[in-house]
């Protein structure tokens, strides 16, 4: 391959985090990988079908494209749930594959009862409560019509979820928020429950909730940014670690970011090295040109700021990141030479490059900066 870097995936390191996961949620508990995002800069593909080999049976997505995506390349058997956008050619599409998908408005409900019918399948519902994020979601004064509305097309549809979104799981601050939404989501479900609509699946949690309030776990988590081995914030991390008594980190990342080096060259004291005069030389400098740049994900923000690492040393991004370079300062290397590995993320040796190394310096989140990786980028399954 000629591409100037590449993402690889460590199929042990997501073995571990699914095991972590498995053992606080239970068995009886339905785990949905969710790989919006492009799988939260993974690869939806490759990494579906490195989930699927290490046992996941359900996938979530946003929208139908990503859905299509996962269709494409899952087993006859794994299941997908779209969470939020279908269009009306989409939620044919959905129907006639028996995918499921988030209902939150009346008007969505009744095309997906009426292609339902039209289509002679059974649509597959996941209905979505409003309790308090003012995003998507049945208000409590709708669910009444929601009930009516299911219970005259019994023979369209199969309630396969109630659902909520917690506004903020991951903070502190959002603590009694995220209560409130809890007694309201309950309230819904003793409606449905009253009128003999019960679901396959009652789902509130994503990964910040299932760690934080782990009485809301139910019948299925939504597990996004824990599985790929990242902590949904450093409060969750010091949460879990007060509640379990331990400092060990049981999660392993997933990603790695690798690049080369493409030219060194000598520059000596006094001269500005890129654009502009961002960087000057204080010594004579030995420096290596790296085929990365903003344009494939590493931020123009790191200018200056970055670290990647060439032969297990630490080197640092000096000068201006441009759209499809950088250099880094090679002064502290005693050996190396054009080709040699450059990791951007991951580890070298007993050092290491993490992603929140990069969120940190860029006033990025975690999430942020791994859904920016772009897709042309090859991932590799290791």
């Amino acid at each position: 391959m000629f591409e100037t870097s590449h993402i690889h995936l460590k199929k042990e390191a997501l073995k571990n985090n699914l095991s972590f996961i498995r053992g606080l949620i239970g068995d009886d508990c339905q785990m949905t990988s969710v790989v919006k995002g492009n799988a939260y800069g993974h690869g939806i593909e490759e990494y579906v079908i490195m989930a699927e080999e290490c046992g996941v049976t359900h996938f979530s997505v946003y929208s139908t494209d990503e859905a299509q995506r996962v269709f494409n390349v899952k087993r006859p058997n794994t299941a997908i749930m779209i969470m939020g956008s279908v269009d009306d050619g989409g939620l044919a599409w959905a129907i006639d594959n028996e995918i499921e998908f988030w209902v939150f408005d009346e008007e969505r409900l009744n095309k997906a009862l009426r292609l339902a019918e039209d289509l002679g399948k059974k649509a597959k519902l996941h209905i979505e409560i409003e309790t308090g994020m003012y995003r998507t979601g049945f208000e409590n004064g709708e669910i009444k019509t929601v009930i009516q509305t299911l219970q005259r097309s019994l023979e369209h549809h199969t309630l396969l979820g109630i659902c909520t979104h917690f506004a903020g799981a991951e903070s502190i601050a959002n603590y009694y928020r995220i209560k409130e939404q809890i007694r309201r989501f309950k309230r819904a479900l003793k409606q449905f429950e009253k009128a003999d609509l019960k679901p396959i699946y009652r789902h509130a949690c994503c990964s910040a909730a299932l760690l934080r309030f782990p009485e809301m776990r139910m019948d299925m988590v939504r597990v996004g940014i824990l599985q790929y081995g990242f902590w949904p914030s450093t409060e969750t991390f010091i949460d879990y670690t007060q509640k379990h008594k331990t400092m060990d980190e049981p999660l392993h990342r997933i990603i790695s970011w690798k690049s080369h080096v493409m030219s060194i060259k000598s520059v000596k004291t006094g001269e500005y090295i890129g654009y502009g005069t961002s960087y000057l030389a204080q010594r004579d400098t030995k420096i290596g040109i790296v085929p990365v740049g903003y344009g494939h994900g590493f931020a123009r923000s790191l200018s200056n700021q970055g670290r990647a690492l060439i032969n297990g040393i630490r080197v640092a991004v000096i000068g201006t990141v441009n759209m499809n370079s950088l250099a880094v300062d090679l002064s502290e290397v005693e050996t190396v030479k054009k080709g040699d590995s450059v990791t951007l993320i991951g580890k070298d040796g007993d050092l290491d490059v993490s992603v929140a190394s990069f969120s940190e310096a860029t006033n990025q989140l975690n999430y942020e900066l791994l859904t920016r990786l772009p897709m042309h980028i090859p991932r590799i399954v290791e």
